[in-house]
């Protein structure tokens, strides 16, 4: 099944991918792909740093569920169904996200952009940590991987990213999204 091109059904599919994994999820403290991370730590990412770009950005509270540490399947609901709810709200069609890195954007449009490609990539962190299907939607694995190559330089100053990981040049989408983002597709827990 193909993504949406549509900010507000492109999340509702990736994040119900990602849902799925959480759900799957049978050990917290398994080891993820990211360095230093557990399973519980990459759901403590996305429901972490998002709430904070949203308010200062554009205004938006978005409800608080139980810490991860207290419940990571609650509180992956909580903040994945008030996403969606902004992202439904009609009038997010209207409004706009200021951030000094990126300026003024359609909140829709950043939202897809930076926060639910973020949930996507990271879905792959999870399932491999966990032992679950890993697979990706090639077709948004290349748009990423096509818009990041673009920005290369900005994406690796930006310490958001590790160092890239060579992969062989004839690599299935996945594998080189993976490996430009740094992670090792070929990467197995313990």
């Amino acid at each position: 099944m193909a993504l949406s091109d549509r900010p507000a059904e492109r999340h509702r599919q990736v994040a119900g991918l990602f849902t799925d994994r959480v759900r799957g999820t049978a050990s917290w403290d398994a080891p993820s792909p990211v360095a230093g991370w557990t399973a519980r730590d990459v759901v403590r990412h996305l429901t972490e740093w998002f709430p904070g770009f949203l308010a200062a950005g554009a205004g938006i509270d978005l409800p608080r569920g139980p810490s991860v540490d207290e419940d990571p399947v609650e509180a992956w609901r909580v903040h994945c169904d008030g996403v969606q709810a902004v992202l439904d709200d009609p009038g997010t069609a209207h409004r706009e996200l200021n951030n000094p890195h990126i300026g003024t954007v359609p909140l829709d449009t950043a939202i897809d952009r930076f926060y639910t490609a973020d949930v996507f990539m990271h879905t792959w962190d999870l399932a491999r940590a966990t032992g679950q299907d890993d697979r990706l939607d090639p077709g948004f694995c290349a748009d990423l991987l096509a818009g990041m190559e673009e920005v290369e330089e900005a994406i690796r100053s930006s310490g958001q990213y590790g160092p890239r990981v060579e992969v062989p040049g004839d690599a299935d989408v996945q594998t080189r999204l993976l490996g430009f983002i740094g992670r090792d597709p070929y990467w197995k827990g313990a």
